[in-house]
């Protein structure tokens, strides 16, 4: 008997390993999500996605336009534009036209916006650190982070995201 799983459309199955990898990723990571947002939901008052926008502002030390930022975080453009409207009027971010090109939106976080991640980060780390790292040993990391940025890479090589052309809803007809 094959160990694969089935073949589906004509396309061989995965073998154990890989389902069994696939799984094990997929388990940890909803994991590790599900108490990042329980923690930056209790002591930011922020979502996941609100977080993760709030954190790559910071890193980029500067502004990225509105498309890069929905790519860096992998979320569409519609729900990146209703994420940033809430931190906007929370004072959290600024967005404006870049000087460069008008129908670019540049992305700024605001001192408040800093503030508050300073307030959220000593949670996230903390979490990060039981969640993910702690059972690792030093070469379990390494391994894993090349593993991960050359997983990531390979990913990323495709188009992005905001490079997808935008579905057209059909017209509706009236009878």
């Amino acid at each position: 008997m094959d160990d694969a799983s089935p073949a589906v459309d004509g396309l061989e199955g995965l073998d154990p390993r890989q389902v069994g990898a696939y799984f094990a990723l997929m388990e940890a990571v909803s994991l590790l999500q599900h108490q990042v947002e329980q923690q930056v939901q209790a002591s930011g008052d922020l979502s996941y996605v609100q977080f993760q926008l709030l954190a790559r502002l910071a890193d980029a030390r500067g502004e990225l336009t509105m498309t890069a930022l929905a790519d860096s975080v992998v979320y569409s453009r519609s729900g990146l534009t209703y994420q940033a409207g809430l931190l906007e009027k929370a004072g959290l971010i600024t967005r404006g036209p870049s000087p460069g090109d008008e129908r670019t939106t540049l992305v700024t976080i605001t001192e408040d916006g800093l503030a508050l991640l300073g307030r959220v980060m000593p949670g996230h780390i903390q979490v990060a650190r039981s969640m993910l790292f702690d059972p690792l040993s030093d070469e379990d990391l390494s391994r894993l982070g090349d593993i991960m940025v050359r997983v990531r890479d390979h990913m990323r090589s495709l188009p992005p995201r905001s490079a997808a052309p935008r579905r057209r809803r059909p017209p509706t007809t009236q009878a």
